[in-house]
C-alpha cells in the first residue's frame, strides 16, 4: 500500500470492514489487537517511550474502528472518529521484544461519541502494564464538525456497549488526576 511519507500508519492499515454479523456473540472486552515492544519504540533509558504507548494503543482503537465498520472507504465518504481527550496511565516498564495483549471495554456512548477503556498486558502473564481512557467523536470530516452516527453504526456500538455492560470498570476510569497531598509532605 502507498502512504505518504513520514505518516502514521496503524498495522491494520488497508484493512477492511469485514462485515458485522449481529447474531455472533461480542467479546467482552474485546481483544483486537495485539503486537511486541519494537526497538524502535524504546528510549535512551532503555524501555518503551511515552509516545509508543500513544501509539500502541492508537492502534488497538485502529482494530475497533474496523471491527465496527470504520475503514478506508468509510472514511473516503467522508466521515471519521476523532479523539476529543486521551488519558494514559503507565504502570510498568517494557523492554524491547516483550508480548503485549490489548483490550478495549465500550464503556459508553450517545449519537456523535464513544467513551473506550484500553488495558495493555503482558501477553502470557496478563500483568498489566498501562491502560488508556479515550472519548472520540463522530465527524463529517468534509464539514469539519461532530455528526451522529449512521443507524447501522450506532447500532453496532449499541450491541458491544450491551456485551460490555457487565464488565466491572477499572478504578482508573474517571480518576482524578493529579499530585495527591501526602502527610509526609513539606
Amino acid at each position: 500500500m502507498s502512504q505518504a511519507p513520514g505518516r502514521v500508519v496503524t498495522p491494520l492499515e488497508g484493512v477492511s470492514f469485514a462485515g458485522w454479523d449481529a447474531n455472533k456473540p461480542i467479546e467482552a472486552p474485546l481483544a483486537l489487537h495485539a503486537c511486541a515492544v519494537k526497538p524502535e519504540w524504546t528510549d535512551y533509558n532503555g524501555h518503551m517511550s511515552e509516545s509508543a504507548y500513544l501509539l500502541v494503543f492508537g492502534d488497538s482503537s485502529d482494530a475497533f474502528f474496523r471491527f465496527i465498520g470504520i475503514d478506508e472507504a468509510y472514511r473516503a465518504a467522508g466521515f471519521s472518529l476523532y479523539t476529543i481527550d486521551t488519558r494514559i496511565r503507565n504502570l510498568a516498564e517494557l523492554s524491547v521484544g516483550e508480548p503485549l495483549r490489548l483490550t478495549l471495554q465500550l464503556i459508553d456512548l450517545d449519537a456523535k461519541r464513544l467513551h473506550i477503556f484500553h488495558r495493555m498486558t503482558r501477553r502470557g502473564t496478563e500483568a498489566e502494564v498501562a491502560v488508556a481512557e479515550q472519548v472520540l467523536a463522530h465527524v463529517d470530516t468534509r464539514a469539519r464538525r461532530s455528526a451522529p452516527f449512521p443507524v447501522a453504526l450506532h447500532d453496532r456500538l449499541t450491541a458491544i456497549r450491551a456485551a460490555h455492560s457487565g464488565l466491572m470498570l477499572h478504578p482508573m476510569i474517571g480518576a482524578p488526576f493529579g499530585i495527591t497531598p501526602r502527610r509526609d509532605a513539606r
